[in-house]
């Protein structure tokens, strides 16, 4: 059994993960503010022993005795982090420095949940890890761009300066059950619209591309990133290579909920990235031949269903 703190715990993502731990034995703290997260999304974990919930800010040091460490805190859709940017770039850096920090003091080896978003509008396509990327710095994206890559820089300065054990994903969309139906995501936004009717919106021309990866898929990447030996740090690309547009997802969508929705064509955001494709070969090479096994349309049929419940 191992000690394992989760950041961000009570999000969509940070849920699966820690219900994956749970199942293999270890045992498990869920740390969260629940500025994105909800306690709906952990509530059937609260009767397992080997789980315990604290509400915390991780801009503020935790302290606890911990094997590995997660860190997955901070808001990850547009309407969230745009919300307060102040607070996306605090809780990128402070939450970086903090989670470091408690892993050189206790000694465990540490994720850090990083984003494609790393590569900004990217001029190579698909995207391979030794891309710097394409972003603005004064941007409307740029508190969760530029926070999610001065993380990054902090965890390579804390292995490089303090030995401690790192290691980076950068994680591409990723969708299913436990979205908040609210929090903006192209996906999420498709599927209620839908559901319920109403015109589903397309920013821009809807030719736009992004590559949609199931939860299960990214959690099974993670737990395999984390179990590497400490000569592979990342970063390491976790997401799916199957490419769509925003037109050909809304379509897909309108097909799998028998919809009467109809398409309507919004200004594009600004800095919002044209294009979206994983290189995952590095992920395949070194996380024991991992790939993503869910396609589109049965993840987004899983997606729908627990929409559906609601």
């Amino acid at each position: 059994m191992k000690r394992i703190l989760v950041t961000g715990g009570a999000g969509f993502i940070g849920s699966h993960l820690c219900e994956k731990l749970l199942d293999g034995g270890n045992d498990v703290i869920c740390v969260d503010n629940y500025f994105t997260g909800s306690k709906d999304n952990i509530r059937h974990l609260l009767g397992n022993h080997n789980f315990e919930l604290v509400r915390h800010d991780i801009t503020a040091p935790y302290y606890a005795e911990v094997d590995e460490i997660y860190n997955l805190a901070c808001p990850a859709s547009p309407p969230y982090y745009q919300y307060n940017p102040i607070k996306t770039m605090k809780t990128s850096i402070y939450g970086a420095m903090n989670t470091l920090g408690l892993a050189k003091r206790v000694k465990a080896k540490i994720l850090q949940a990083s984003t494609s978003e790393v590569y900004g509008d990217p001029a190579v396509h698909p995207q391979v890890e030794s891309y710097w990327g394409n972003v603005n710095p004064i941007g409307i994206r740029s508190c969760y761009d530029e926070g999610k890559r001065a993380a990054e820089t902090l965890f390579m300065d804390y292995y490089r300066q303090n030995d401690v054990r790192i290691k980076i994903i950068r994680i591409f969309n990723t969708y299913g059950p436990r979205m908040n139906p609210n929090d903006g995501r192209v996906v999420s936004n498709f599927i209620v619209q839908a559901l319920k009717g109403e015109d589903i919106t397309i920013y821009g021309t809807g030719m736009q591309t992004r590559s949609f990866q199931y939860i299960d898929d990214l959690i099974e990447g993670m737990l395999r990133m984390m179990a590497t030996g400490d000569d592979f740090i990342g970063p390491v690309n976790i997401g799916n290579p199957g490419e769509f547009t925003m037109l050909e997802l809304a379509q897909k969508i309108i097909e799998l909920t028998h919809s009467r929705s109809k398409i309507v064509f919004l200004p594009l955001p600004g800095d919002d990235p044209k294009q979206r494709q994983p290189n995952i070969t590095l992920a395949t090479e070194r996380l024991g031949g991992w790939q993503p096994i869910v396609n589109l349309e049965e993840g987004l049929n899983r997606t729908i269903e627990y929409f559906k419940m609601l």
